[in-house]
């Protein structure tokens, strides 16, 4: 019994050994090399070389607007210093609508959100922090002007929470650098605002208060007040008296 249980053991060994291995028949993929985005990139970016890779891609799945290395190989050295006019993932095919080159037009135009206007203003180290504030920081602005008569000023907020667009002619922050070059700050105004806005450059100094990177989203835009607000404020300005307290002069509104 021994016998013939090691025997039939032998047969069944080497019939596995003996078995014919399966074939797996693999269908080739044809791939093209596309140009995508190496990183996440975010809407007014710069981009430079680390920014893009190529990759591998089923030739059949690139669509008419990806770019390959076999049709521009020279494409990474080419975009580079392009501003990115919408946001990129990681991974993303790069397509020349989705970038933009300083120089050719339109620029603060392609990191404008829909809607918006780009507003400019004079600023000093007065008015701007210290000339601390970049591109992409989140202001509120202030109009001070002269009472009626010119004896004393006021002061309004006229916006809140406003996005910096450029400094001068610098639309972002560059590493390394503290300070802000340039006269003329551009603000993200809605339409209304930025009427307000050229009216108020026309009545008084207008004052940038540069607000936290932490409270930047909490508070939304404020409408500020309308043309015929500021008329009416400064129209109220003319019934006022002076009076003089130990010494000091103060003013008061009469109703």
């Amino acid at each position: 019994m021994a016998l013939g249980a090691g025997l039939a053991a032998f047969l069944g060994m080497r019939g596995l050994l003996n078995k014919p291995a399966t074939v797996t028949k693999t269908e080739s993929v044809e791939l093209a090399q596309v140009l995508v985005a190496r990183t996440a990139v975010s809407l007014g970016q710069i981009v430079n070389e680390g920014n893009f890779r190529w990759q591998d891609w089923p030739k059949e799945a690139v669509g008419a607007s990806f770019i390959t290395k076999a049709s521009r190989p020279d494409a990474i050295s080419a975009l580079t210093g392009a501003v990115a006019r919408a946001p990129l993932l990681a991974g993303e095919p790069i397509t020349d609508n989705k970038l933009i080159k300083p120089g050719s037009g339109g620029v603060l135009a392609a990191i404008l959100t829909p809607g918006m206007r780009a507003v400019s203003t004079k600023i000093s180290e007065q008015t701007a922090a210290g000339k601390l504030i970049l591109p992409n920081d989140h202001v509120d602005v202030i109009l001070i002007r002269r009472t009626q008569g010119g004896e004393g000023h006021v002061s309004e907020v006229l916006f809140r929470n406003v996005r910096v667009l450029a400094i001068g002619q610098t639309i972002e922050a560059r590493e390394g650098k503290k300070g802000s070059e340039g006269n003329v700050a551009t603000l993200e105004l809605t339409p209304a605002q930025a009427e307000q806005l050229a009216l108020a450059n026309t009545v008084g100094e207008i004052t940038l208060v540069l607000r936290s990177i932490a409270d930047a989203a909490e508070t939304p835009s404020d409408p500020g007040p309308d043309a015929t607000q500021l008329a009416a404020s400064k129209s109220k300005e003319r019934d006022t008296i002076s009076v003089l307290r130990y010494g000091v002069k103060s003013r008061a509104y009469v109703n």
